[in-house]
């Protein structure tokens, strides 16, 4: 494994019709080495959530594929996952809620998780659309204290990756707060805006330390 990059990630806005180019990540194989870990600007006591990222990827037919990780040392606290059956689904400590919904594909694709914990409400968004709700972990808190890694599954505190399992294709946004945001902002996010800042995670400013074989380059949105 290569030794770990730090990058501090920055928008740069182009003339072109106030179009913006962003950093983007690439993982181009499947490998048990190559993983990439965000650092939060807050602690991740969470009630609510909501966590935004565009992502495309190739891979098909029976294969889990993990988006995204949130670990402490003892559980999975926060995992996004698409499923072997192509449900999309995210699992809190425990137990999961899964999406029947478009499968990911090579087009680039907005995708938000949204979750309350004082309602239970969960739901998905892709592309600005959303998804039905559904009732999840009411009255749960995420613990904070974890690892949050894009492209491996930890089962172990940043550890014992599956190749099986690792995310191949692209990532890029990634962007979460503390609370979960109106449809209206989340559609605005898929058309391109900037705004709100995500206070947990925000893809402008995002601290990522690059491990192992994960290509960074620039997209436009």
């Amino acid at each position: 494994m290569s030794p770990a990059v730090t990058l501090f990630l920055i928008v740069v806005s182009t003339a072109v019709a106030g179009s913006v180019t962003i950093k983007t990540l690439v993982f181009p194989t499947a490998t048990s080495t190559s993983y990439v870990e965000m650092i939060p600007q807050r602690p991740m006591n969470l009630t609510a959530f909501t966590l935004c990222m565009r992502v495309a990827t190739e891979l098909s037919g029976k294969r889990e594929i993990i988006l995204f990780a949130y670990r402490t040392g003892s559980y999975d606290e926060l995992n996004v996952w698409r499923e072997l059956d192509g449900r999309l689904s995210f699992y809190l400590a425990g137990d999961g809620v899964l999406f029947k919904v478009p499968d990911l594909g090579a087009l680039i694709t907005h995708l938000c998780v949204t979750w309350d914990s004082t309602s239970g409400l969960a739901a998905l968004f892709l592309d600005g659309k959303r998804s039905l709700s559904k009732i999840y972990k009411k009255d749960h808190t995420v613990s904070p204290g974890g690892r949050v890694i894009l492209g491996q599954d930890a089962d172990s505190f940043l550890g014992d990756f599956d190749k099986k399992q690792s995310f191949v294709g692209e990532i890029c946004d990634v962007n979460m707060w503390d609370t979960v945001l109106p449809d209206s902002a989340i559609i605005c996010m898929f058309a391109g805006k900037r705004e709100p800042r995500g206070n947990v995670f925000d893809w402008d400013s995002a601290e990522l330390e690059i491990n192992g074989d994960v290509e960074v380059a620039t997209r436009e949105l």
